[in-house]
């Protein structure tokens, strides 16, 4: 019996179809990346090779990744990595996934920081090292990257060493800033945020496969920018930048409080979608 012939056209067809019956947000970008995957071609190639058979190796690999994203697992675990800014990171189960809207914290961090020679970053929750080999390949600085999961760290220093970034970026294993010394330019922290209640709302894609560790924010979202006034604001220079992503609904709050601890200048910026999202301000006095 002949066996029925794939084609890329036919089975980027099919696929768009399966991941529409599997409730997938954006069908025809996840069938494009997979099939991309399993053969080797970039989307733009997919579709100038939309007669080329697919080999038997490539349709296993694409039924064992399309069955994954059918199951509600996100790209960038599939792919195993992620693009941020200019950069592409490699993401691994564990590990929170880079978001478009935590590149407008590097642009915060990078506008601030613009006429510091040679500045001093401390990052706490590095996750992927995202941020912080962002900042490095576009201005230099040099940042000590903290995480107090293993699989965090792991996956920022393997980004670290990708990027050959070694000498600027160092990725410390602690929470928040146990055992952290010096004084810093700025700090910066993409935390996790998300109030406990709110939790319960977010898509499959997001509870049931990105780390807990890395989304709930307690109650009011604040715990651990609490956390941060309290233990890491104080290795900020006298004049240093803080810089913090958060919920959009504990924005003003979290001002408020930074106001408190002694900051001045303290402003909210929107995200890529009009949300409010960053707060940052000037430290003074704190060390």
């Amino acid at each position: 019996m002949t066996q029925q012939v794939w084609t890329i056209g036919d089975t980027l067809a099919w696929c768009r179809e399966y991941l529409v019956h599997h409730d997938d947000e954006n069908p025809k970008l996840s069938a494009e990346w997979l099939l991309a995957g399993a053969t080797g071609l970039s989307r733009i190639e997919l579709y100038m090779h939309f007669d080329r058979p697919l080999s038997m190796e490539e349709r296993d690999v694409l039924r064992e990744t399309l069955k994954r994203r059918g199951a509600g697992e996100p790209l960038q675990y599939i792919s195993g990595e992620a693009a941020f800014r200019h950069i592409v990171v490699k993401t691994s189960r564990g590990v929170l996934i880079p978001r478009p809207e935590t590149e407008v914290l590097v642009d915060v961090v990078l506008e601030g920081l613009a006429d510091v020679e040679a500045p001093r970053v401390l990052e706490v929750g590095c996750g992927t090292g995202c941020i912080a080999c962002s900042l490095t390949r576009e201005a230099g600085t040099q940042v000590v990257a903290t995480d107090v999961s293993p699989e965090a760290v792991a996956c920022a220093r393997a980004n670290v060493e990708m990027l050959g970034l070694e000498e600027l970026v160092e990725i410390v294993e602690c929470d928040c800033v146990e055992g952290v010394e010096g004084a810093f330019d700025c700090l910066v922290s993409n935390p996790p945020y998300i109030p406990t209640a709110e939790l319960a709302e977010l898509p499959h894609e997001v509870t049931g496969f990105e780390p807990s560790l890395a989304l709930d924010g307690g109650a009011d979202g604040l715990v651990f920018f609490d956390r941060l006034v309290a233990e890491a604001l104080p290795l900020v220079k006298d004049g240093g930048l803080f810089a913090c992503e958060l919920h959009e609904t504990c924005l003003d709050e979290a001002a408020r409080r930074l106001r408190e601890a002694g900051c001045i200048d303290v402003k909210v910026t929107k995200d890529l979608v009009g949300r409010d999202r960053i707060v940052s301000g000037i430290c003074r006095d704190l060390q």
